[in-house]
């Protein structure tokens, strides 16, 4: 085999094996910078202005959106805030049985929201909700963030990806987008220039239980739906194929509503 070969085939595998071996943190870096680099192409000039004047001119909504991750081996109470645990089999959202106590994902949203919008709050605290904002709205767009199925949000369901173990909640969270390299500013603009007027007018609409409901609908029907029905299943193009449409229109959602959120929170 040509040394390129031999190079390019250790750093596929190590690309999988990395995403194996880290923790489940919702998009992962590719996917929660996308979401919010869409997100600040569709913010008003005003509120543009409103959020640089919160952040400070050296910081923008990208690189703040894995700050909620970065801290929560020094915050583990923030750990439950990054996911809802809606039964996979439910029909909706009961909060009391899925959101314990204010700890989810749909209530933070909701709760960081009013911090944002009230201009008589401390301002260290009004930065503090936009940047768990910028990163739960992702969060809330992974299907596995939106479930219950009894395996820690598929983090105990093994799968061999493209020939090597992982898990399931990796493979969502980061491996399918590696997989075809899609990240970056370029990944971003490609997937905000082909969203249409109607699509943004129509992903504005409903609440923060309707979008987890949708991805919820996602994890059902794709995410577990689409796996092969082996005790270990073997994920390649297949799956692949199904999963990432999916992911690429998720974070497209997310990145609409985070911009929605943000504009009407900061107008």
């Amino acid at each position: 085999m040509k040394l390129r070969s031999l190079l390019s085939h250790a750093l596929s595998s190590l690309c999988v094996l990395t995403v194996a071996a880290a923790p489940a943190l919702g998009w992962g870096p590719e996917g929660h910078r996308a979401v919010a680099m869409i997100a600040a192409k569709n913010l008003t000039p005003g509120v543009a202005g409103k959020i640089k004047d919160l952040l400070g001119p050296s910081d923008t909504l990208a690189a703040m959106s894995v700050w909620a991750d970065d801290i929560r081996e020094e915050h583990p109470e923030t750990g439950p805030w990054h996911y809802i645990d809606i039964p996979l089999m439910a029909s909706g959202i009961d909060m009391n049985r899925d959101c314990r106590d204010g700890n989810c994902v749909v209530a933070k949203i909701e709760e960081f929201q009013r911090v944002l919008k009230n201009r008589s709050a401390d301002p260290a605290l009004r930065r503090e909700a936009l940047k768990f904002l910028v990163h739960f709205v992702g969060d809330l767009h992974q299907p596995l963030h939106c479930e219950d199925n009894n395996d820690k949000g598929g983090n105990q369901v093994q799968v061999i990806f493209y020939g090597q173990p992982t898990n399931l909640h990796a493979v969502w969270d980061g491996g399918i987008l590696r997989r075809d390299k899609l990240y970056g500013i370029k990944f971003a603009d490609d997937l905000n220039s082909r969203i249409t007027l109607a699509e943004k007018s129509a992903w504005a609409r409903g609440t923060v239980q309707d979008w987890a409901m949708e991805s919820h609908a996602l994890a059902v029907e794709v995410a577990y739906g689409k796996l092969p029905h082996d005790a270990t299943p073997n994920l390649g193009d297949a799956y692949f194929n199904a999963a990432l449409p999916v992911v690429e229109l998720q974070i497209e959602k997310a990145g609409i509503r985070l911009a929605y959120i943000l504009n009407q929170a900061l107008q």
